[in-house]
């Protein structure tokens, strides 16, 4: 498994349920994410075009914007 510098999401909590992402060094390519809960440490794997598509539906759906 490649090596990755994993950022932690600005809206993780408490405890062992937070979202980290890395990105590849070349700037448009490959995202990455993975969540500090799983044991195995399974990484899912995406465009950025697609990254940006999932924020802005959850950030719509956000409560009180």
């Amino acid at each position: 498994m490649p090596t990755h510098t994993w950022q932690k999401s600005s809206y993780c909590g408490q405890g062992e349920s937070c979202v980290h992402i890395s990105a590849d060094p070349d700037p448009g390519t490959t995202i990455h994410l993975t969540e500090s809960a799983d044991p195995t440490r399974s990484v899912l794997t995406t465009t950025p075009t697609a990254f940006a598509a999932l924020l802005g539906a959850l950030s719509a759906r956000r409560p009180g914007t």
